[in-house]
């Protein structure tokens, strides 16, 4: 009789509760896909839930942005002051929110001109965003002084021109960018034009800042790095998930 072969079975020691991901669970939590990498999914998903959230509450009794007579502006809202409260609310939680957006877009960005970019843009609306935030609070309190047009309107010609200025930067970052080219002329073409109606007429629907806005942080989301435009060659543009 031969001698008897012993096998033996090594295994690995690993954490209770941890198992390994497969490709496909990986898929799921928004880092990593088959084809690359989205990282800055997460960052255009605050960008497009906020935006939305500003326009859902701008929308609450619309009509009065449109109504030139002040009495009819009034009447306006003093019939529909509870929905007139709550979109001001919204409004302001918008206002407050799509800052942090690019603030994380910024931080998920390389070191080059497009994250200096960026995070000028960034800044901007941080700064501006609580300017916003007082005027609405200020409509919502005091409805005869919104309808009559009374008040300081320099808080919303700094927090309007600080808007153009954080577009102008957006722009010209995302078009040093390998994002697709329509996002960052949008931003870029709109800042001059949305300047001169401001410096025009000193005043401008902030819509159209939103608007633009949103539709950047959309296309953020869908912005998918590819296996070769993850590593380091690809420049101004962070090589992972870095939110």
């Amino acid at each position: 009789m031969g001698p008897v072969r012993r096998s033996f079975v090594v295994t690995t020691a690993m954490p209770l509760g941890h198992r390994i991901r497969l490709p496909r669970e990986r898929a799921m939590t928004g880092r990593e896909t088959p084809q690359g990498l989205r990282p800055y999914r997460r960052a255009g998903a605050v960008i497009v839930a906020a935006s939305t959230c500003w326009g859902i509450g701008i929308s609450f009794v619309g009509m009065v942005h449109a109504t030139r007579d002040p009495a009819a502006r009034l009447a306006m809202l003093q019939r529909s002051r509870g929905p007139w409260v709550l979109g001001q609310f919204l409004a302001a939680a918008g206002t407050m929110a799509v800052p942090v957006g690019f603030v994380r877009f910024a931080q998920a960005v390389r070191s080059g001109p497009t994250k200096t970019l960026a995070t000028g843009a960034a800044a901007a609306l941080v700064a501006g965003a609580p300017l916003f935030v007082v005027a609405l609070a200020d409509r919502a309190t005091d409805l005869e002084k919104f309808a009559y047009r009374r008040g300081a309107n320099w808080p919303f010609l700094t927090y309007s021109g600080l808007h153009v200025g954080a577009l102008a930067a957006l722009g010209a970052g995302l078009l040093l960018s390998p994002l697709k080219p329509w996002s960052g002329l949008t931003s870029a073409v709109g800042a001059p034009v949305f300047g001169a109606i401001l410096a025009g007429t000193k005043d401008i629907p902030p819509f159209v800042f939103y608007l633009v806005e949103g539709a950047i942080g959309a296309q953020l989301m869908r912005y998918e790095e590819g296996p070769a435009a993850a590593g380091p060659a690809q420049e101004g543009m962070s090589p992972g998930n870095q939110d």
